[in-house]
């Protein structure tokens, strides 16, 4: 059974890069997102196991919906995916319950040892 992918970010080009760098072989069922409010719907439809989330978003920015799901206590393994690789930026994400933080532009060389690290793909 593939695993339910929510990769959501404003940028169309954005979204392609980071689903391009996704393994090849990896088992996902991959459902995109323009902002936060169509990630917190989609990930209540039961589309978001792992959500790839980036931070600048219009309607509902990534540190939004971060804080939405914890507010209601919803289990979902995200990754930031982000430019804004700041400190304080990264700090709040895991803060706000992200387990991993990707600088943008993404690469397989960069997303890889992520997934491995959470046992998300061997």
């Amino acid at each position: 059974m593939p695993l339910s992918l929510l990769v959501v970010d404003d940028s169309a080009l954005a979204r392609k890069i980071l689903i391009n760098a996704l393994p090849p072989d990896w088992d996902v069922e991959i459902t995109q997102a323009t902002n936060g409010v169509e990630a917190l719907r989609l990930y209540h439809e039961g589309k978001a196991s792992v959500m790839f989330l980036d931070l600048t978003m219009p309607e509902m920015d990534g540190f939004q919906v971060l804080a939405q799901l914890r507010q209601e206590g919803l289990d979902v393994f995200v990754v930031v995916v982000s430019a804004d690789v700041q400190a304080g930026a990264i700090e709040r994400a895991k803060a706000l319950g992200a387990m991993a933080f990707i600088q943008k532009p993404v690469n397989p060389a960069k997303l890889v040892p992520v997934l491995k690290e959470y046992g998300l793909y061997e």
